[in-house]
């Protein structure tokens, strides 16, 4: 699964479709917006939908299950009326915020790099090309 110059740990076969399943959790479209947005501390729901630009409701409700289930987050309803949720990192999901910024930090120093080889690709015209090699025709 990993490549053999870098240290990286072989999972097994099962390890392998759990480490899968987490970092699909990490990496889909919304959950590293709403884990930056807990950084500073509990929000609630309406406080977490303003400050994920473009997250719809449904959305930010399910992204919000899935951390929860993953034990990233933590949902605390307060007795009043209205109801009162607030979520917050728990312990392990505070873990993953170091892990993000080494991470945010590589895509802002890469940036500049990788735009420019997107635009030699580009002006190459292999963005034709299979995955064998053969050109395809628009």
């Amino acid at each position: 699964m990993s490549p053999k110059h870098i240290d990286l740990p072989e999972p097994s076969e099962s390890g392998c479709r759990a480490t899968r399943e987490i970092l699909e959790r990490i990496g889909d479209k919304w959950t590293l917006y709403v884990v930056g947005a807990l950084r500073g501390g509990p929000r609630r729901f309406s406080e977490l939908k303003r400050d994920v630009d473009g997250v719809s409701q449904r959305m930010l409700t399910l992204t919000l299950r899935g951390l929860e289930r993953d034990g990233l987050v933590t949902r605390t309803v307060f007795p009043s009326i209205p109801p009162r949720v607030d979520y917050e990192l728990t312990e392990l999901g505070r873990t993953l915020l170091e892990p993000v910024a080494v991470l945010i930090n590589w895509v802002d120093r890469s940036r500049p790099s990788i735009e420019a080889a997107r635009a030699r690709f580009d002006a190459s015209g292999q963005e034709t090309r299979g995955a064998v090699g053969m050109v395809h025709r628009a």
